[in-house]
């Protein structure tokens, strides 16, 4: 009991000092088409943080061959597949970007 009482007084004390204020919408808006577009991005986004790092995991094993053949192919492979996947991703984020911009031009008049 005396373990859980510092973290219920920590807990209790913003709630109440944050009881005499309106919260605000975290998500930035009540339309639900701009939260999808605004979690669409989010998602976009960690998708390319990989796509980078499967970039430099394929120049890491192209760089790192030292004259082997199958690990010179699978680099460059990598580096391919990374290429694309970047590129798609460039692509899909422009066309969402332009969907919900419109999307939120469309819901604030």
């Amino acid at each position: 009991m005396r373990r859980f009482l510092p973290f219920l007084v920590l807990f209790l004390i913003p709630l109440a000092a944050s009881a005499q204020r309106t919260l605000q919408n975290p998500l930035g808006s009540a339309d639900l088409r701009i939260v999808i577009g605004n979690v669409i991005r989010v998602v976009i986004g960690f998708s390319g943080v990989l796509a980078l790092a499967s970039f430099i995991w394929g120049g890491i094993l192209f760089l790192t061959a030292a004259g082997n053949e199958e690990r010179v192919k699978k680099g460059k492979n990598t580096l391919i597949w990374a290429s694309i996947g970047l590129v798609v991703l460039f692509t899909s984020y422009t066309l969402v970007n332009t969907i919900v911009s419109s999307l939120a031009t469309s819901a604030n008049p």
